[in-house]
């Protein structure tokens, strides 16, 4: 199987060479992307205790019950648009957006920082990492 990818991309030099590169860059973006705006669980847990930040976790209220960060405000992503003057009072601090895995948080950050939250940012990880680094979670 080795053999014919290998004279296949010698055949077709070009053909692989512009997938190899629009990998590469679609790569690139990805890890731009997801490492943009983003605090780990660390830099979360001393944005909440040294600088009262907001928590808002974007989940959907079923999920949201089975476990999150003490303090959080529960505002689904579909409905953060109609519900961002609860977090009025929060502008000029750090906002922090949780989601399940941290892949959707972005869209909701970028949403905050349109409206003025300029220290809005997204949970490296989400919930996800936030368990797995076994810190507190509440239940109700």
């Amino acid at each position: 199987m080795i053999d014919q990818f290998l004279e296949f991309a010698q055949n077709h030099l070009v053909l692989v060479s512009v997938f190899a590169l629009i990998l590469l860059a679609w790569l690139a973006f990805e890890a731009k992307r997801n490492g943009e705006g983003g605090v780990t669980s660390g830099e979360a847990t001393r944005l909440i205790n040294r600088e009262d930040a907001a928590v808002v976790d974007i989940r959907e209220p079923k999920e949201f019950k089975t476990g999150h960060i003490a303090g959080a405000v529960n505002i689904p992503a579909g409905k953060l648009d109609s519900r961002m003057h609860e977090l009025d009072k929060h502008k000029d601090k750090p906002v922090i957006v949780v989601c399940k895995s941290g892949q959707t948080a972005g869209q909701s950050m970028t949403q905050l920082k349109a409206a003025g939250f300029s220290r809005a940012a997204k949970l490296k990880g989400g919930m996800s990492q936030w368990q797995a680094d076994e810190l507190p979670v509440v239940r109700r």
